[in-house]
């Protein structure tokens, strides 16, 4: 009898262990992607910080990307509901700094234009103003986005980003200077304020930010 109820007594400490031991599972970081087809890729830990209050770090329970402006529907998205509403996608994009510095990786995102589908934009609508936590602002024109399938990402070289990367989501802009690389990305405004100057853009740097042109307005 007694050795009926010391093996219970065991039974049930390995079965309360193991249940604690499960609770303490965490998932772990993805191993970083350093080549893709053929491509070597520059690690995301090279990024240089540019940003204008520092790396933001977003309680993700609390996030919302609005979706806003001359839209059919005002839309305010959990970090969840983008990523299982929406197609995911991959491109590798090299980022060109103003002050000298690229990086070459590979960007998981989705299309803004399916963000943009679902909000449906008003005839007249010509320009995307992103908004970012720190207060950072950037515009670039719809059609440049829809043509070039412009991702908004949120991961690079196969990790999550991390607060210095941009989390939650980075805007990937293919062939324009880092500055239209907004980070931390909170608010996509749809407008036809084809004239809006952005944090940089109001301090003499070219709305346009193509890279074969000087990143610095000279008109």
């Amino acid at each position: 009898m007694h050795k009926i109820i010391l093996i219970s007594m065991m039974s049930i400490l390995i079965l309360a262990s193991g249940c604690a031991t499960h609770e303490r599972i965490r998932e772990l970081q993805s191993v970083e992607i350093r080549e893709y087809e053929g491509e070597d890729l520059s690690s995301f830990i090279e990024f240089r910080d540019t940003s204008i209050k520092g790396p933001q770090r977003i309680d993700i329970l609390d996030y919302e990307l609005k979706v806003f402006g001359m839209v059919s529907n005002t839309r305010n998205y959990t970090y969840e509901e983008v990523l299982d509403n929406y197609q995911k996608y991959q491109k590798v994009v090299k980022i060109y700094c103003v002050e000298g510095w690229t990086s070459k990786n590979l960007w998981e995102g989705i299309l803004l234009k399916d963000i943009f589908n679902e909000a449906g934009l008003a005839p007249k609508a010509s320009t995307v103003i992103f908004h970012a936590y720190d207060g950072y602002t950037t515009s670039l024109p719809i059609d440049y986005i829809i043509k070039n399938d412009i991702l908004l990402g949120y991961k690079i070289n196969g990790i999550t980003l991390t607060p210095g990367a941009g989390y939650p989501f980075t805007l990937v802009a293919e062939d324009k200077w880092g500055y239209k690389w907004i980070k931390w990305v909170t608010k996509i405004e749809i407008s036809d304020d084809e004239d809006y100057r952005g944090y940089w853009e109001s301090r003499g740097y070219s709305n346009i930010g193509d890279l074969n042109k000087s990143f610095y307005d000279l008109s």
